[in-house]
């Protein structure tokens, strides 16, 4: 079989370049080694940035999105026992939306499908080689039997733990990490959210909390943990009693409680991957770089890593031009870095670090404070979490 661009991975970046690639009459093929019941069941990321609702609005993936999200005009900061509202609306005339990655991603298969674009599931990749010549290849086992896909192009959108990465040669590639102390207990709830829009908490005695939603019934909450914390240390009860302490009590904010059926603990970690293209390769998204979820840039990322994939190949078929491939690595790690920081930033500025000391606590509360209280400060804020443009 033979595609002009070959897709490794059915994730937010694999299905967004296959749509953008069908849109300008490119063949491809996507290969993603789970079953489509789980692709679009596992629960990730639910936070849209400007940039990547205007992407699928034009890409024509926008249909139930618009019918199910959550607009949302501004942000809730408690610290120092004081509330904050960031009004993105008010500051920047941009808004973010709550949209489930696993509905984004149904959205995605259904319009590819929809299409014609052959998204194979099941389909693992095992080995990817012919890098440094006109006809790279992709070896997939796909129904028990071992297959090979020749094309012009891999794009290599298959995670943190994907085969396309380690395929860059280790004299070529580096790879920058920071593992961070602590990490985050995540539960979904059937409850509606606390407030109608997302509530960052910092409290100085016991650590950082996060309230965000999947939908009007559903609540999505966060509580900093050890990064190795055993889930099954927390009882529903522990949970919701921690929630509330880290909450504190606000005039117009009741916690909101249900049942919860889902929790997990994922460690945090900031990771970037250099170069992002290596000859007929291109990394994009989670194969390249992560960035831990304070500052929600991981799926919005990975869109607008293919958004500039995608004019780069469709430069090349349209005219040749070979310009904007050789830019893909610096054009994508001028807005990675940008969410890394930010990222970074959010995380230190939010969460309560083992080893820190008093002086560090109060320090952190003045930045805090210092932000939130300067409308200079709260556009630097609004301008980064709503998205920076999906190229720079």
């Amino acid at each position: 079989m033979h595609a002009q661009v070959g897709i490794i991975g059915a994730g937010p970046a694999g299905l967004m370049l296959a749509r953008l690639l069908q849109l300008n009459g490119i063949s491809c093929v996507v290969l993603e080694s789970r079953s489509q019941a789980y692709v679009e069941s596992r629960v990730r990321a639910g936070l849209l940035e400007q940039g990547s609702v205007d992407l699928m609005t034009q890409t024509g993936l926008d249909a139930r999105m618009r019918r199910e999200w959550m607009v949302h005009d501004g942000t809730e900061y408690i610290a120092g026992g004081q509330r904050a509202h960031v009004d993105m609306w008010d500051l920047i005339q941009r808004r973010i939306y709550i949209y489930g990655q696993q509905e984004v991603v149904k959205d995605m298969i259904a319009v590819n499908t929809a299409a014609g674009v052959p998204v194979l599931f099941e389909a693992e990749a095992r080995e990817i080689g012919g890098l440094d010549t006109d006809r790279p290849w992709i070896r997939y086992l796909h129904r028990g039997m071992e297959q090979t896909l020749t094309c012009d192009f891999i794009a290599g959108c298959d995670g943190f733990h994907g085969i396309a990465r380690p395929a860059i040669p280790d004299a070529i590639r580096r790879d920058y990490v920071r593992d961070y102390p602590f990490g985050w207990l995540g539960i979904l709830a059937d409850a509606p959210p606390t407030l109608p829009e997302l509530i960052y908490c910092q409290n100085e005695e016991r650590g950082f909390a996060l309230f965000t939603m999947r939908s009007p019934k559903v609540s999505r909450c966060y509580l900093q943990v050890p990064p190795y914390e055993d889930e099954a240390n927390w009882s529903d009860d522990r949970i919701w009693h921690e929630l509330s302490l880290r909450l504190g009590k606000h005039e117009g904010i009741a916690l909101s409680t249900g049942t919860i059926t889902q929790k997990s603990v994922t460690p945090m970690r900031s990771f970037v991957s250099e170069p992002m293209r290596h000859g007929r390769l291109f990394l994009a998204g989670d194969a390249a770089h992560i960035v831990p979820p304070t500052g929600a840039k991981g799926m919005n990322l990975a869109i607008s890593d293919v958004y500039v994939l995608s004019r780069a190949l469709t430069e090349f078929y349209k005219t040749g031009a070979t310009t904007r491939f050789d830019s893909y690595t610096g054009t994508c790690l001028r807005r990675v870095w940008g969410a890394q920081h930010f990222s970074w930033w959010m995380t230190s500025m939010m969460h309560n670090l083992p080893d820190e000391s008093a002086f560090d606590r109060k320090r952190q509360l003045a930045e805090l404070r210092a932000v939130l209280g300067s409308r200079a400060g709260r556009t630097f804020l609004a301008e980064n979490y709503a998205g920076l443009p999906l190229e720079m």
